[in-house]
């Protein structure tokens, strides 16, 4: 469930108070774990000083700042993971945490959200993390350069703030829409088959509560030659999982 910027602004007064976890969820009606780990990533901190890109301490493996390898196809796949159904929260040291909610019965889709991850650090040597949740699976990694790498990143649902790609994302993106267009799906779209005249096709949906998140979706459908060629790319796109969620922050 997405939660709002009052509700983590009235945990963070009440944790002020000297209250503890089980009596800030009593308060709020927000489950313990929740709030346990806004005190855990200092959520509230990032509410009054968002960290902005001189902020975040670098190594030396950011493919965007450092000049570190880039996989351009890896890259475009987890940022529509990312838009679909992620999100990026501060954890400890100029530390970020990614996370991606995704469908317990795609474990294909598991499994290449992980390689997409591991992918961004250099030698495809970052550490990925793996939560059961119910009726989902938490993919997650920790990094200093998230933020650098989307910075669509901030506080707040993506649906109640600008979302846009900045140019180094659009180049990739305009290269390699299909790519975009498989992590979109994979994480908050849809595939099924349409039959007319005993004829069976591939048909594709996509859910966001982001109408500029939308629009990037159109936009790559676009790139990528039209709904009527897509439908003859199924290798290119692949299945997805068949939900509907709000978009998170």
């Amino acid at each position: 469930m997405t939660r709002s910027i009052e509700q983590v602004e009235a945990v963070r007064k009440l944790a002020e108070s000297g209250l503890n976890d089980c009596a800030i969820s009593r308060a709020t009606g927000i489950p313990r774990p929740t709030v346990a780990q806004w005190r855990r990533d200092a959520r509230w901190e990032l509410l009054q000083n968002p960290p902005g890109r001189g902020s975040v301490h670098r190594s030396r493996d950011c493919p965007l700042c450092d000049g570190a390898e880039l996989h351009p196809g890896w890259y475009a796949y987890l940022l529509g993971l990312y838009l679909g159904d992620g999100c990026i929260s501060p954890y400890q040291r100029d530390v970020f945490r990614l996370r991606i909610a995704l469908d317990l019965r795609y474990p294909q889709i598991i499994s290449e959200c992980s390689q997409a991850m591991a992918a961004m650090r250099a030698n495809g040597r970052g550490r990925v993390g793996h939560v059961r949740r119910p009726g989902y699976m938490e993919v997650s990694a920790y990094w200093k350069h998230w933020p650098c790498l989307f910075p669509q990143y901030g506080p707040g649902p993506k649906h109640l703030r600008r979302i846009e790609l900045a140019h180094r994302q659009a180049d990739i993106v305009s290269a390699l829409p299909h790519r975009l267009l498989r992590g979109l799906i994979h994480s908050d779209g849809w595939r099924g088959n349409n039959h007319i005249k005993d004829t069976g096709y591939p048909r594709y949906q996509f859910s966001n509560s982001s109408r500029d998140i939308q629009r990037i979706f159109t936009d790559a459908c676009e790139d990528y030659g039209g709904p009527m060629e897509a439908f003859q790319l199924e290798d290119d796109l692949g299945g997805s999982q068949a939900r509907r969620r709000q978009a998170r922050c």
